[in-house]
């Protein structure tokens, strides 16, 4: 056995002793994940600017002033005129904000848009799936984003996978829910209503199917 079944395997035997926790707190009778954005949308956290992630930063009226830059693993960024801003931990349009407050030394009334162009977020902002998926990785989260957009980002499932037996986990702590998700109806018998919205931070685990 090579390193990567070794991997493979040890990451099989979590998901199944996850799964068997959730059967011990309702197994088949785990509740679906909810099936509108508008049941998730007030939980649905604002993204948070983080280490890595490249911005374009527009000053209205000021093209000089408007540029691109990626966060530094500090978490800060320079921009012309303001030096080493913090950005990491703040919307969008919270660092708009903060780079006006800084500009208005220098411009008349700034108008600051930041655009995230590209993502290298952290755990609380990324969709996880581990198991049988094609290619198990972790996503950027986008607003608006399914678990069909996230398994078509993942490649779908692997032949030996137990579709209808994953499990959407979200939250933390005495926070934390598990939903069931039916992938098998969703991928393989073009069943819509099993598509659901999912949240910056949910991991989907797909165990292998029982022979």
């Amino acid at each position: 056995m090579n390193i990567f079944e070794i991997s493979r395997a040890a990451v099989l035997a979590a998901i199944a002793i996850v799964i068997a926790g959730c059967s011990s707190l309702g197994g088949e009778n785990l509740q679906a994940a909810p099936a509108s954005a508008d049941d998730v949308a007030t939980s649905a956290p604002d993204y948070l600017i983080g280490p890595l992630d490249k911005l374009e930063i527009f000053v209205w009226r000021a093209a000089e002033l408007s540029t691109n830059v990626t966060v530094r693993p500090d978490g800060r960024i320079s921009t012309p005129l303001v030096e080493d801003m913090v950005a990491s931990g703040k919307t969008p349009s919270q660092l708009a904000q903060d780079l006006e407050t800084s500009l208005k030394e220098y411009v008349k009334s700034p108008e600051v848009t930041v655009i995230v162009s590209d993502f290298s977020s952290t755990f609380d902002q990324q969709v996880r799936v581990l198991g049988e998926a094609q290619q198990p990785i972790a996503l950027p989260y986008q607003a608006g984003m399914t678990v069909l957009d996230v398994m078509v980002a993942v490649g779908g499932l692997t032949e030996f996978a137990a579709g209808n037996r994953a499990v959407l986990i979200r939250g933390k702590g005495a926070e934390r829910n598990s939903y069931r998700v039916r992938l098998d109806d969703l991928l393989r018998k073009g069943n819509i209503a099993a598509n659901v919205p999912v949240l910056p931070g949910d991991v989907i685990l797909i165990p292998e199917s029982a022979f």
